[in-house]
């Protein structure tokens, strides 16, 4: 049976162009009512403006579908709130957060400023906060809620240049990882998106133009959808470009017991031990770990 969204409301952030956009525009043909947030700014996050969360409305509406336009900055409260409160005033609910906006501020570590290492936090990390803290409640209230937040190869694995955008991206899947708890008895789930995508934060890092091109913004969205349709999953994390779709996660080798009298030459003595990813296992919360260490 195909996925639908019919009578579901969703909030997608950074919507004006790119992944966003995309988003937007697949979960309305799939019978969403859309809140198309976007602040119309530069990709490093300055100036703003309504015309392109406004000329995605109207894509929609073309489409028969329903939307509406918000202009807020998701780093800014009153703003992440107010997206949440057009959402609720318009169809009296919120059922799916999407939360895809993001600015970049790329340079060296040696190089960065501390100003430009902060925002890029606010926007992906804290705005990311914001807008799920905002819509949580309606979730509670009415057992059901679905939020996406966006991660990054970057922030899985690294890049160079990218410690501000890594540490947020990152930052997002602990967000998920707790947030998958406390949300379960809700029946709230909490996933996250790794896109690989040619965008307007992409065009600038060098990708070959015949790859870039394979990168198409909607080829994400499947994935997205998925992870934000009432048979998703929860705690999840989906890699996804050009087609290709992974789980990535988190896990931690088998590990060694080396008791209460541990010095560090008995530490480097078996650190390949230590290291053999060879049965590596995941966990699905933080007490997991104290048990394995405990248990003989």
């Amino acid at each position: 049976m195909a996925i639908s969204f019919k009578d579901k409301v969703v909030i997608v952030t950074g919507a004006g162009a790119g992944l966003g956009r995309a988003h937007a525009l697949e979960f309305a043909k799939r019978g969403a009512k859309v809140v198309v947030n976007d602040l119309g700014g530069k990709v490093d996050g300055s100036g703003g403006g309504s015309d392109a969360a406004n000329k995605v409305v109207e894509e929609i509406k073309a489409l028969g579908a329903e939307a509406i336009a918000n202009g807020a900055s998701v780093s800014d409260r009153k703003g992440a709130e107010s997206i949440v409160n057009d959402a609720v005033s318009k169809w009296g609910r919120v059922d799916v957060v999407i939360n895809n906006a993001g600015i970049l501020r790329d340079k060296s570590f040696a190089k960065m400023e501390l100003d430009d290492f902060e925002l890029v936090l606010k926007v992906h990390l804290l705005g990311s906060v914001y807008v799920t803290k905002a819509a949580w409640p309606h979730f509670v209230k009415q057992n059901y809620g679905r939020v996406v937040m966006t991660t990054s190869s970057s922030g899985l694995y690294g890049n160079f240049g990218q410690s501000n955008y890594g540490a947020a991206k990152l930052g997002l899947v602990g967000l998920m990882n707790t947030l998958k708890l406390e949300g379960q008895k809700f029946d709230i789930r909490v996933n996250t998106i790794a896109p690989v995508a040619g965008t307007r934060m992409t065009e600038n890092l060098g990708i070959p133009e015949a790859v870039f091109n394979q990168l198409k913004p909607e080829l994400i969205s499947p994935a997205v959808l998925y992870l934000a349709s009432d048979d998703a999953p929860t705690g999840t994390i989906i890699e996804a470009g050009a087609g290709y779709y992974a789980k990535a996660q988190v896990v931690e080798s088998k590990g060694v017991k080396l008791g209460q009298n541990v010095s560090v030459d008995d530490f480097a003595a078996n650190f390949e031990k230590i290291a053999d990813m060879s049965e590596a296992k995941p966990f699905d919360n933080g007490s997991g770990v104290i048990a394995k260490i405990f248990t003989p």
